[in-house]
């Protein structure tokens, strides 16, 4: 469950970094104050059908298709230039650390075959008394 949970806390990380420094562009086309078109890739598109009414002074949208209330908005957002890459020269101490660790960890896996049995091939001494009898000690 803790591995779970890590792997998705590292995706979201990665993924805000992915967004903080990348930058985008969103185009509006709005018209009467209501959003009829956005874009994320190019220009929003613009009312087909307008009409024109220059006889009234006054702006108050009350139609979709009068072209004096319909604007274009565009949100820029910027990508942060601000983080570089870490240039890290390893010491000869730290070189030498991870020289071990990694040969170590390397031969981790390299072991025996497996049910290797190393007595196989030896004969037991040859004995000319019983112990057991000798010394007296029986299970009971």
């Amino acid at each position: 469950m803790k591995s779970f949970f890590s792997k998705i806390i590292s995706f979201f990380l990665a993924a805000l970094i992915l967004l903080s420094t990348s930058s985008f562009t969103v185009d509006m086309h709005f018209c009467c104050n209501k959003l009829v078109d956005m874009s994320l890739i190019g220009k929003a598109k613009v009312c087909a059908e307008k009409v024109q009414k220059k006889k009234e002074p006054s702006k108050q949208c009350t139609t979709l298709q009068e072209k004096d209330c319909c604007s274009n908005q565009s949100f820029v957002k910027t990508g942060d230039e601000t983080i570089k890459k870490a240039n890290i020269v390893p010491e000869p101490e730290t070189l030498v650390f991870l020289n071990t660790f990694f040969y170590s960890y390397i031969n981790l896996f390299e072991g025996l075959d497996d049910k290797v049995i190393f007595f196989e091939t030896y004969r037991p001494p040859l004995l000319s008394t019983d112990i057991i009898i000798l010394n007296e000690t029986f299970l009971i």
